[in-house]
């Protein structure tokens, strides 16, 4: 129902479950906040993390308005749905098999709240991630515009959790997903996590 408030709790776990390892894990905007805070100190990461934090809100406003037109088309949300789905089992084959982290690959500028905040308005993965997101379970706290922001406020929340924590145990958190071991098991569970997440949102198709 139009402007339904109502929280879908089964929704909001498979929505958690598919944003925390992504969010949590070593990926670019991670790993940057880790060689920053490492290199340069957790305060003067904090600039850099602002902007990151202020880049990705500003792009899940504009997906969240999208979000709105393309719910208007059952036809087009169903498209949408099974592309998030096929990306996410994509998201969790890759993770699965990624290797370690490469110390090599690590920046070692350093970087203020304007680079923050254009790598997320540049960053092509993180309009995808926001646009499985808002298509997937963008109903969850409602079908308004104020659910969809409440998502989007939410999803900020985690991923500033995962910047901060890289940002804050940034060598320690490195050598442990750099550890053959360590790092290729962590991998493989959340890397499973998010493909049954893709089996859960198809689940009404498929049973």
């Amino acid at each position: 129902m139009r402007g339904s408030s109502i929280i879908d709790f089964s929704n909001l776990i498979a929505m958690l479950v598919f944003t925390l390892p992504v969010s949590l894990l070593p990926g670019p905007n991670n790993l940057l906040s880790a060689a920053h805070s490492s290199r340069h100190g957790f305060n003067k990461s904090l600039p850099l993390i602002s902007g990151m934090v202020i880049g990705w809100f500003l792009l899940g406003v504009v997906v969240a308005f999208g979000a709105l037109f393309i719910e208007e088309n059952e036809n087009l949300l169903r498209i949408l749905t099974y592309i998030g789905v096929v990306y996410i089992i994509y998201l969790s084959y890759q993770i699965s098999v990624s290797s370690p982290v490469d110390e090599k690959d690590i920046s070692d500028e350093r970087l203020g709240m304007g680079t923050g905040i254009v790598l997320q308005v540049v960053n092509g993965k993180a309009f995808v991630h926001l646009l499985i997101l808002m298509t997937t379970f963008g109903t969850v706290f409602g079908t308004d515009l104020v659910g969809k922001m409440i998502i989007v406020v939410l999803n900020v929340a985690i991923k500033l959790v995962g910047w901060f924590g890289w940002a804050s145990f940034g060598s320690a958190l490195k050598e442990i997903f750099s550890d053959p071991k360590s790092g290729v098991l962590i991998n493989r569970i959340l890397g499973f996590s998010l493909f049954c997440v893709a089996i859960w949102i198809v689940r009404p198709e498929i049973l």
